[in-house]
């Protein structure tokens, strides 16, 4: 989940500065893709050349459109779901490290992608969409990686369509995620979803990542939230019912689910305090799937992809380099 993740490196963040100030009509204008280079400045990543990425989009059920950022050139090898009430920019670092072709979706109800009528997003309503998505422009991928709310989504991807999915990562999520886990981000997705501008928008959000910059929280925000027209500002992800029932959706269920999947099965786990993931769903994991690893990843809580992209990035080379062993 966390949908404050900025799709940059964690850090202390940056001092209340006036230069720091965002001007209103800068960000309603915003170029999506050209936010790019500041990932790549904040962890040191060097791009010989623009990295190739486009904005692209399936047709699902209902005429709605699923939308993605697809990299690279050729078949995309790897198949990256984000977290609830995020989008398809918090993999954008993790992407320019990586290098290779892959599929980074906006779920159903996220990002640039269409709301549903009934609005919900329960992972099993919404596996078939994103597995129409992933057969219309990755139906190779050597793997589909999730992360929280995309992390069981990809799940019910893999037990329902098993030939989309050759490999299934998790990135700091399992079945066993509760309320009481992931209390901070329920926190935060259950708050308000209009904001009286980009700065007050920006200041809930600063306020709920006390590690992270001012910068990359900004430019997470500008790729999660939109103006509208009578100058407020708002989330771009659908506050659905899914999860925001009172006391937090039950995932429990979807444990049947993962011991369904035939695809080998990798969790990256973050160590840090705000990991959703305890020592009791590394042990029903194990319980329902002792074939599958446990990576841990130090220095990372639940947003590893935020707080330790280069490594996630490394691991997920790993991951789709399997494939070729």
């Amino acid at each position: 989940m966390d949908p404050a993740d900025p799709a940059g490196p964690a850090g202390p963040a940056d001092p209340a500065d006036p230069a720091d100030a965002v001007d209103p009509v800068e960000c309603e204008e915003y170029d999506e893709l050209a936010l790019l280079g500041e990932n790549a400045e904040e962890v040191g990543l060097t791009l010989a050349t623009p990295p190739i990425v486009e904005r692209v989009s399936v047709e699902v059920s209902g005429g709605r459109r699923v939308s993605a950022l697809r990299w690279g050139e050729g078949p995309p090898e790897l198949v990256l779901l984000h977290g609830g009430a995020q989008n398809a920019h918090t993999w954008d670092t993790v992407a320019l490290a990586l290098d290779r072709p892959l599929l980074a979706l906006d779920l159903p109800g996220h990002g640039h992608s269409d709301w549903k009528p009934d609005h919900d997003y329960w992972p099993p309503s919404v596996a078939d969409d994103v597995a129409t998505a992933i057969a219309a422009s990755a139906p190779a991928a050597d793997a589909v990686v999730g992360m929280s709310w995309g992390g069981l989504v990809a799940v019910c991807v893999a037990a329902r369509h098993p030939a989309l999915v050759r490999r299934l990562g998790l990135v700091d999520v399992t079945p066993g995620v509760d309320h009481a886990k992931a209390e901070p981000i329920v926190e935060f997705i259950s708050g308000p979803q209009s904001f009286a501008s980009f700065d007050e928008i920006l200041e809930r959000t600063i306020a709920f990542n006390p590690t992270r910059s001012v910068s990359s929280l900004r430019r997470g925000v500008l790729h999660n939230a939109r103006p509208v027209e009578d100058g407020t500002w708002t989330w771009r992800w659908d506050p659905g019912r899914s999860w925001r029932e009172e006391g937090g959706p039950d995932f429990a269920s979807l444990w049947d689910e993962l011991e369904a999947v035939d695809a080998p099965v990798v969790l990256y786990r973050g160590r840090r305090d705000s990991s959703v993931v305890g020592d009791d769903d590394v042990a029903e994991l194990a319980r329902r799937r002792p074939d599958a690893r446990v990576v841990d990843v130090v220095d990372a809580g639940h947003s590893i992809q935020g707080d330790q992209p280069l490594e996630l990035a490394r691991l997920l080379d790993e991951l789709v380099g399997e494939c070729g062993d």
